[in-house]
C-alpha cells in the first residue's frame, strides 16, 4: 500500500472505527453507514479526494447481513490516488444517508442503485425512480428478482432485412 494511502486509512481506523483490506493493489475501507457522510466530508476537503468517481452495490443475497454492500470509488488527482468505500448494510431495510451534500454527482448515482438494488438513501432530494418506469415492481439487479424468461419480441427474418438493403434490387 502506497505510504500516503497508508496514513489515511490508519486516520480512518482512528477517527471512525473502519477496517481495511488490500486485494490486488486496492484499498477496501470498511464504513459504517451512520458515519459514510462524515468520511467522504473528510476525504474530499481533507485529503483532496474530488473525484466520485463509481458508485455502485453488491447483493450478497442470500446472506442477510450485511445483504449489500453499496461502493464508493475515491480519487485524488493531486495526488494519484485511488479508495474505495464500502458501506455494508442489512437486507430488511436497506438504507444509507445520502452523498448528494458532498458530491453532486452522488444526485444520479444514488438513484441508480436505489432503482436497481432498493437501497433508500435518506435525505435524497430526489427519490425517484430513474432507469426503470415508475410503476415497475421489484428492483432487477437484486439476486433473488425472477427472470421471467419471456418470449423475445422479434425474430431474424433475413427475406424481411433483404428488402430494406439498398443495394438489394426488386
Amino acid at each position: 500500500m502506497d505510504t500516503r494511502l497508508e496514513k489515511i486509512v490508519q486516520v480512518l481506523q482512528e477517527k471512525t472505527g473502519a477496517t481495511f483490506e488490500e486485494f490486488r493493489d486496492e484499498v477496501h475501507v470498511f464504513v459504517d453507514a451512520e458515519k459514510i457522510v462524515d468520511v467522504l466530508t473528510f476525504l474530499r476537503y481533507e485529503h483532496d479526494f474530488a473525484l466520485l468517481s463509481a458508485m455502485t452495490a453488491v447483493d450478497y443475497w442470500p446472506k442477510e447481513d450485511p445483504r449489500f454492500h453499496v461502493i464508493y470509488q475515491l480519487t485524488s488527482l493531486t495526488q494519484n490516488l485511488s479508495l474505495q468505500l464500502r458501506v455494508p448494510v442489512n437486507g430488511s431495510q436497506p438504507k444509507v444517508p445520502t452523498a448528494t451534500g458532498v458530491f453532486d454527482v452522488a444526485n444520479w448515482r444514488e438513484r441508480e442503485i436505489m432503482d436497481m438494488f432498493g437501497i433508500e438513501f435518506e435525505g435524497h432530494p430526489d427519490p425517484r425512480r430513474i432507469l426503470m418506469p415508475q410503476d415497475w415492481d421489484g428492483h432487477p439487479l437484486r439476486k433473488d428478482y425472477p427472470l421471467g424468461y419471456e418470449e423475445p419480441q422479434f425474430t431474424f427474418n433475413f427475406e424481411e432485412i433483404d428488402l430494406r438493403k439498398p443495394y438489394v434490387k426488386e
